[in-house]
């Protein structure tokens, strides 16, 4: 016999981490300004987040070998090499930790028919669908995302704003 337990979570709540997404936005927006470095307080405002947070993400993109920064009076963070170079599997392994799909946290019981078997049933298909998202952020480039912002905002790169 298996005991089957719903876990809940209050409204709102969300299980998934954002740095992938607002490590894009951060690369994204120092592409268009091709070349300008950008504080962080104008990258937290734009992200709609806090200056804190965005340094916590460039340092982990510095780490990667993604970003950089200029010292001084109008420093700022730069991208460390053409956006065309920078492929979003890059920014995905620089900021979050560990697998897409993660297994069961402290093993299922064994003694279960289901328990005992879930996880080589199911490792196929998340190996596959991990391949699959994998092959897609490894064919696409900030530039391109770049690109596409500027095309949705109807401005050209390099963009001269904030």
């Amino acid at each position: 016999m298996c005991i089957i337990l719903k876990y809940t979570h209050p409204p709102g709540y969300k299980l998934s981490s954002t740095r992938f997404v607002l490590s894009i936005h951060v690369l994204t927006s120092l592409a268009v300004t091709a070349g300008k470095p950008m504080r962080s307080e104008d990258l937290a405002f734009s992200v709609n987040t806090n200056a804190t947070f965005i340094r916590s993400l460039l340092s982990r993109l510095q780490e990667a070998g993604l970003t950089t920064s200029q010292l001084g009076v109008g420093g700022g963070a730069l991208l460390a090499k053409p956006p065309e170079e920078i492929r979003l599997l890059e920014v995905y392994r620089a900021v979050e930790n560990g697998e897409v799909f993660a297994l069961h946290r402290q093993g299922p019981n064994e003694a279960c028919v289901v328990g005992s078997n879930i996880q080589a049933a199911i490792r196929p298909v998340l190996e596959e669908a991990t391949d699959a998202l994998e092959g897609r952020l490894a064919s696409t480039t900030i530039a391109e995302v770049a690109n596409e912002v500027a095309r949705l905002g109807h401005f050209t790169i390099p963009w001269q704003g904030c």
